[in-house]
């Protein structure tokens, strides 16, 4: 929507195409549509997918068809909550919006390539839109409070600091909210002496119904999740969903939660049970695709399945032996087995000489050095899938030529 921006050029050229625009509630989707509308000298016509059925859809589209005929004039058919209609109900859509008989502009808070048939999302253009951004909301606040046609302008409101912070975190992005919250605190307050409605802190929870949550960004931030990961570590499912419903409540990003997951799937189950890492990074990409307050869920199941499955490190410890090693010591050269053998001339140079294929022998494995000097970086734990490959490492590290014999071994 800024200057030179291919939508603003286009609702002030009244050339806008079928659109829909999809996002969070409160971040301005109709209020959109209704600026497209009021550029447009197109006949506008709106309906709500939850209220509208299709003998209505049918009514407005043969309106339509007539306007186009008889007057050569477009109809902007703007559909609230598009998503709530059926297949049938949006392939009624397509012929007119193909024919150019109406302009469709959709309002969805579902992702359209999920919740709309794939002919009609083609149609149309996709934009998405995202919730407000807290300096956004602040500026809708000053807004709401000066003027005096369409605000609160006419009234004297000391709205406080505390309380105007509190009532952007709790609206999430969600200006609807907000300004019902500042509403509501306004009209339920009685002026004080000086006829000024003193807007603080308390006012502010009761219009929003959620106490304000005491969370500093730094300290309060980097405290919790380090408390969220080590109560996963330490298998307290418990505590790591209290910590994480409190990252939650303060308005943490919940891709941000997802992400520590994911490190924890790796650092702290790792093979162990291997299905943890999916599973965590399951719960990034349904948050992705569902957003929030739905994502909480699988975000929890990942938590949970997370603090209550075996642990180990050892991929973790893996790593960074291997790589301090790399940092500090002598660097060891690919043997010449195991080069790249593929290109023309390699044979002549001894690539690939000697390299035995795994899958020739029984078990699918063959005694062979991978390494030029014996190494142990891996070293699994006995917890629970973990357990199982440390069985079969052993008998392979046995096997191999050179090989050091495991602490374990006898």
């Amino acid at each position: 929507m800024g200057p030179g921006e291919f939508l603003r050029r286009a609702i002030e050229a009244d050339r806008v195409s079928s659109l829909i625009l999809f996002g969070p509630p409160g971040c301005g989707k109709t209020a959109l549509a209704h600026l497209i509308a009021s550029f447009s000298h197109a006949i506008f016509a709106d309906l709500n997918a939850v209220t509208s059925g299709i003998a209505e859809l049918r009514q407005v589209i043969a309106k339509a068809r007539k306007a186009k005929t008889e007057h050569h004039q477009q109809t902007l058919l703007l559909i609230d909550e598009i998503h709530r209609l059926n297949k049938v109900q949006q392939s009624a859509l397509l012929p007119d919006v193909e024919r150019g008989n109406i302009t469709l502009v959709g309002a969805s808070t579902q992702n359209p390539f999920f919740s709309i048939i794939p002919a009609l999302a083609s149609r149309s253009q996709i934009v998405e839109m995202k919730a407000l951004p807290p300096t956004a909301l602040r500026s809708i606040l000053e807004r709401a409070l000066k003027d005096t046609e369409r605000g609160l302008g006419l009234m004297q409101i000391d709205l406080q600091e505390a309380a105007a912070d509190h009532l952007i975190a709790a609206t999430e992005g969600d200006a609807r909210r907000l300004l019902n919250a500042l509403e509501i605190g306004a009209l339920t307050s009685s002026p004080d002496s000086t006829g000024v409605i003193q807007f603080d802190l308390g006012v502010a929870e009761a219009s929003i119904q959620k106490k304000a949550l005491a969370y500093d960004r730094k300290d309060d931030h980097y405290d919790t999740v380090s408390a969220f990961i080590k109560s996963i570590r330490g298998s307290d499912p418990d505590a790591a969903i209290y910590w994480m419903a409190k990252m939650i409540a303060a308005g943490e990003d919940p891709l941000f939660i997802a992400r520590r997951t994911i490190i924890s799937a790796a650092e702290d189950v790792g093979n162990a049970d291997p299905a943890a890492l999916g599973l965590a990074v399951a719960a990034h990409r349904a948050i992705e695709a569902i957003g929030m307050p739905e994502g909480r869920i699988p975000l929890a199941q990942a938590v949970l399945y997370l603090a209550t499955a075996p642990k180990s490190n050892a991929a973790y410890l893996a790593i960074d032996a291997a790589l301090k090693e790399i940092a500090t010591g002598r660097v060891m050269a690919v043997p010449d087995a195991l080069k790249d053998a593929s290109y023309a001339g390699a044979k002549r140079l001894g690539r690939g000489t000697g390299y035995l294929y795994p899958h020739d022998f029984p078990n699918h494995f063959v005694p062979q050095v991978y390494l030029p000097e014996d190494r142990r970086y891996y070293r699994p734990s006995m917890q629970g899938r973990e357990k199982i490959i440390a069985e079969r490492l052993r008998l392979w590290r046995r096997r191999r030529p050179a090989s050091i014999p495991d602490k374990d071994d006898s």
